[in-house]
């Protein structure tokens, strides 16, 4: 788990334009389909990510992704989620160790809603 973890935002995640020719989600049957509208991660950084976005929010594609179109930028989750891979790198670039310091399981732990204060101490 640490290592899907890792993958997400080990990689460089500079604005890229969309890929004409990689390979994408699968679709029934096991296939994939060309990736497209990629505008962080490079096509070899997308299974990963996507898999690491599964963990660390406890969901599963249809949570961002529009079902059939996977390119579809009409689900705001996904709009959130290239806002939030943009804001975990900005933070981790900050650390003059190199190392990554903050992942989406980081704030989430499996939760759509990151906590923004402890739970309520058991009575």
């Amino acid at each position: 788990m640490r290592y899907l973890l890792s993958m997400l935002l080990l990689v460089p995640l500079c604005a890229q334009p969309p890929q004409e020719h990689p390979q994408g989600p699968p679709h029934e049957g096991g296939m994939h389909h060309e990736a497209q509208n990629l505008k962080i991660l490079k096509p070899d950084q997308l299974m990963p990510a996507m898999r690491a976005f599964t963990v660390a929010l406890g969901v599963k594609c249809d949570y961002c992704h529009v079902q059939g179109n996977f390119a579809s930028d009409e689900n705001h989750h996904k709009v959130v989620a290239r806002g939030m891979l943009e804001m975990a790198h900005n933070i981790n670039s900050r650390f003059p160790d190199g190392k990554m310091h903050v992942t989406c399981y980081t704030c989430h732990r499996g939760a759509t809603e990151p906590a923004t204060e402890p739970p309520a101490p058991a009575q």
